[in-house]
């Protein structure tokens, strides 16, 4: 941890070598972190390319499952190139098991399926977009402040099915409860009715980095609309398949879910209600 910290001070005061890389962030499952080469350099995390901004930053993520090992090559300006190993910590997550719950819970009927497909469909396509404004390198803030009443990478076992694990955080606020944007980003995803999450908002916060708001009462930006960080988005609510008002929010770098809790600072006080 130590040697890590010293990486991140000279992240932020000194120029990088022509040969040497920086990280800031968690190299873990369910981690996120931004990388500092030299301007100019192109990277290739897991085999796809990132978008390396001018001062040379881009960002890496590692999925809940992820493997031990991660793979970041790197061709410099003159030509060079460089291929590095990085170790990914590995993390236990929460399992829970419920068993006698009626079947129509646990598997929907097909024309709900194929619903739930095409939703689906549309929110992995705003995901992939890899906006050029680098908004993310500024840091995220909370989108909104409350109880945390669901942690990223928990898992249920219904009737003896594996369901998808969470890969949000529920944090617990009244209906109409103000939501803001967590950074600087473009609107590319605003539906009032999804199946699961309700009221649903993505925003792009560039190099591919978005995070999604869910279960939304309202939302109050529109697709394409640039919004600024601490910005009202929405408000919370109970849409879709919630069990009582909350904000389920997320973070991704394309397909790669991330864990919200390791990209925020320390949640402020909650206030009283």
């Amino acid at each position: 941890m130590k040697r890590l910290l010293v990486a991140l001070a000279l992240l932020a005061a000194a120029p990088v070598a022509a040969d040497e890389i920086e990280i800031k962030g968690e190299i873990a499952q369910g981690g996120f972190a931004v990388v500092r080469a030299e301007p100019g350099t192109r990277a290739v995390f897991e085999g796809r390319e990132m978008r390396v901004s001018a001062d040379g930053r881009f960002p890496i993520a590692f999925g809940r499952d992820a493997g031990r090992q991660a793979t970041l090559e790197l061709i410099f300006p003159d030509g060079r190139r460089a291929r590095r190993a990085l170790d990914v910590k590995p993390r236990q997550f929460d399992i829970q098991r419920i068993d006698g719950l009626p079947e129509a819970m646990v598997t929907p009927d097909p024309a709900l399926l194929e619903r739930i497909r095409a939703e689906n469909a549309r929110i992995a396509e705003a995901r992939r977009i890899d906006g050029a404004e680098p908004f993310y390198l500024q840091g995220f803030v909370w989108p909104v402040v409350g109880r945390i009443s669901g942690v990223y990478g928990s898992q249920r076992i219904l009737n003896g099915q594996s369901r998808q694990p969470h890969f949000g955080i529920d944090i617990a606020v009244p209906t109409g409860t103000p939501v803001v944007a967590s950074a600087d980003a473009v609107v590319t995803f605003a539906d009032p009715d999804i199946y699961f999450t309700g009221g649903t908002l993505i925003l792009d916060h560039g190099s591919g980095v978005s995070s999604t708001y869910s279960h939304l009462s309202r939302i109050d930006v529109v697709v394409g609309q640039r919004v600024r960080q601490g910005e009202t988005v929405g408000a919370a609510g109970a849409t879709g398949r919630a069990t009582g008002p909350h904000l389920d929010w997320r973070v991704n770098l394309f397909d790669i879910r991330v864990d919200p809790m390791l990209v925020l600072p320390p949640m402020p006080a909650v206030p009283a209600r």
